[in-house]
């Protein structure tokens, strides 16, 4: 009437019998969902020979362009564009330097204004708030122009004078928008930390300053660190507006090249070399922050 139950018994662990597992994900176009390839995990990300093939056609192209408006008495374009070089070089060394200490004033100001955001107090939380979205929203050139202008040209203390130079007008008035900008940053990453975080360091009686310094802010430099190279990228693009406040930067130097050769056909191509050193720049640190992004992305 009633038929025994059989039981099954599993094989034994051997190398001939193994647990079957699931495989990772194959990754398809898009890349949604789907485990990361190596050659992604690489700071230059999918920066290939292609891609360094079509700068140096480009150059290439600008040149030739230049070079048939010319006249045959004039150097060729390549050999004026390699005796200027180093000048150039020289400039292009000093928009990375103040993109430097603007990115470093901005972070440690825009770290304070953005934990001040969050603040338990309403006139600081509401003036912190209104700095931050002030400067967040104002042009990038128009506080240059300010910084210009309001600074003084040098600073008289007791009988010594001392002198202020443009290039660091240029610094204070860059690090206003990364400040705002960073301040946001850290608004962002902090209350993107689940609120049982604040509640069991409530619960273990630490304090205010305590919560924020020993328990949330560690928790909010992974999320905070891909943003923050994204806005070092654009700081170091936008740094070439200090031409125009009279800052001898790239640019400035590539407008000296031009006026001191006298040749128009000059034009495409010294810009075109310049472009080609801030893509150069720039984008390694674009993958790297792509890169950042899906390494310490929240799983949901």
């Amino acid at each position: 009437m009633f038929r025994r139950k059989r039981y099954i018994h599993p094989p034994e662990l051997n190398p001939r019998h193994e647990l079957a597992v699931l495989l990772p994900m194959r990754t398809d176009r898009s890349g949604v969902g789907h485990t990361e390839k190596k050659s992604d995990l690489s700071p230059i990300g999918r920066l290939r020979a292609i891609h360094l093939l079509w700068l140096s056609l480009f150059c290439a192209a600008s040149a030739f362009a230049a070079a048939a408006q010319s006249n045959g008495d004039e150097p060729s374009i390549i050999k004026t564009i390699l005796i200027w070089t180093p000048l150039l070089l020289k400039g292009f060394g000093f928009n990375i330097l103040i993109s430097f200490m603007s990115m470093a004033i901005g972070t440690v100001f825009g770290s304070i204004l953005g934990v001040l955001q969050i603040s338990l107090l309403p006139p600081i939380r509401l003036t912190s708030s209104f700095l931050t979205q002030f400067f967040r929203n104002s042009p990038w050139l128009v506080l240059l122009f300010y910084c210009m202008f309001m600074l003084p040209f040098e600073i008289v203390i007791g009988g010594l004078r001392i002198p202020f130079p443009d290039w660091i007008k240029a610094v204070i008035g860059l690090s206003l928008p990364v400040m705002a900008n960073v301040s946001e940053i850290v608004r962002g990453a902090i209350n993107s930390i689940p609120s049982g975080q604040w509640e069991a360091s409530e619960s273990l009686a630490f304090t205010r300053l305590q919560q924020i310094w020993l328990i949330i802010l560690p928790q909010c430099y992974k999320r905070m660190l891909p943003p923050w190279m994204n806005l070092y990228a654009i700081l170091t693009m936008a740094t070439v507006l200090a031409s125009i406040v009279g800052v001898e930067e790239v640019m400035t130097l590539a407008g000296q090249v031009l006026a001191a050769e006298g040749r128009p056909e000059l034009l495409v191509p010294i810009y075109s070399f310049v472009l080609v050193w801030f893509f150069a720049y720039c984008y390694p640190i674009a993958r790297l922050t792509i890169r950042l992004e899906r390494k310490y992305a929240l799983k949901v």
